[in-house]
C-alpha cells in the first residue's frame, strides 16, 4: 500500500474543511481510552499547544494520524490512530516509519512517551526499531535496530 506522509498544522486544519473532517474521522475511530477529551477538543487542544498531526495519505484519503509535538532535536509522538476499516494493513507501521525518516532528515529523534502507550503499541514500536529509554519513560527510534543492525 503506497502510503505517503502529510503534515497538518492549525492553519491547514482551519482553512480546509476536508482536512478537518478527515482528521476528526480518524480520531472518532479511536478507542475511547486513547483520547483525553472529545475528538474536536483533543484536536483543538493539540494545535493550541503548538502541535501538528502527521497523517497517512493513500489515494488522497487520510487513513491514520499521529499527534506530533516538536522540541529541539526531538519529536514527541502520541495518539496513534488508523481508521477502523484500514487497520491491520500496515498503514500504522508505514506512518510511524515515514515520521521517523522525516524526523531523522531534520536531525531529530522520534520519541513516544510510555504514558500514552497500550501493550499493542509497545509491541509495534519494538518491531519497528523503537526501544525503551533507560528510565522507561519513553520509547526512542533507533534506525539501525529497525534494519536488523546494532545500535
Amino acid at each position: 500500500m503506497p502510503v505517503t506522509l502529510q503534515e497538518i498544522d492549525r492553519a491547514e486544519w482551519e482553512k480546509d474543511a476536508q482536512v478537518a473532517q478527515d482528521l476528526a474521522r480518524i480520531y472518532r475511530d479511536a478507542p475511547a481510552e486513547r483520547l483525553p477529551a472529545s475528538v474536536e477538543r483533543f484536536i483543538d487542544d493539540h494545535f493550541t499547544q503548538g502541535g501538528t498531526f502527521c497523517c497517512a495519505l493513500f489515494n488522497a484519503r487520510r487513513l491514520g494520524a499521529v499527534a506530533v509535538r516538536r522540541e529541539t532535536r526531538v519529536w514527541w509522538l502520541s495518539h496513534f490512530c488508523v481508521r477502523a476499516e484500514t487497520r491491520h494493513r500496515g498503514v500504522g507501521s508505514r506512518l510511524l516509519m515515514l515520521i521517523a525518516e522525516r524526523a531523522q532528515g531534520e536531525a531529530c529523534l522520534p520519541r513516544v512517551p510510555t504514558t500514552v502507550l497500550m501493550m499493542g503499541d509497545q509491541l509495534l514500536l519494538t518491531r519497528l526499531g523503537y526501544h525503551p529509554s533507560a528510565d522507561g519513560t519513553y520509547y526512542e527510534f533507533h534506525p539501525l535496530a529497525s534494519q536488523g543492525g546494532r545500535r
